[in-house]
């Protein structure tokens, strides 16, 4: 499991990384032959998925509590926006090429595979914690979860 945290997290820093490289290049900035139109709503769509990808990215490789909700919250509002650019240039509303396309495609894919690893991680997790044997949870809509429990003496 530290291995998938890991992988995990140096993704999102990758992904990150690329998120705030095609902002710059929807606000006008060229990176050598690599240039793409501006769409100013596509580089603040984008520098707000870079923040939210390191933002995960640190919860994951900082080993901070809340990293595996990070990452799922992570990757889930930056999928969003890549959707919401996909839509945007299926409806027509910007410039498209062929640089977007294929990023668009790729990045969706990476972030949904992502975002399925950090769901299956976080149910694994959930099940196999330190003492959530202890604490008599029992199986939603077992014999166990619909007996009613006794309180106080008896």
């Amino acid at each position: 499991m530290d291995g998938l945290r890991r992988a995990l997290g140096r993704l999102s820093l990758l992904y990150a990384l690329i998120f705030l490289s095609f902002g710059l290049l929807h606000a006008g900035i060229a990176f050598g032959p690599v240039r793409e139109p501006v769409i100013v709503p596509a580089a603040i769509v984008e520098t707000l998925c870079a923040g939210a990808m390191f933002a995960g990215a640190y919860g994951v490789l900082a080993e901070r509590a809340w990293a595996w909700d990070g990452l799922i919250y992570s990757h889930a509002a930056a999928l969003g926006g890549v959707l919401m650019g996909i839509l945007a240039l299926a409806l027509g509303a910007g410039p498209s090429s062929a640089l977007l396309s294929w990023y668009h495609s790729v990045i969706a894919v990476l972030l949904a595979t992502g975002l399925a690893g950090s769901f299956y991680v976080s149910r694994v997790r959930g099940a196999t914690a330190p003492g959530s044997a202890d604490r008599g949870a029992t199986a939603p809509g077992s014999a166990d979860s619909r007996r009613p429990r006794r309180r106080g003496p008896r």
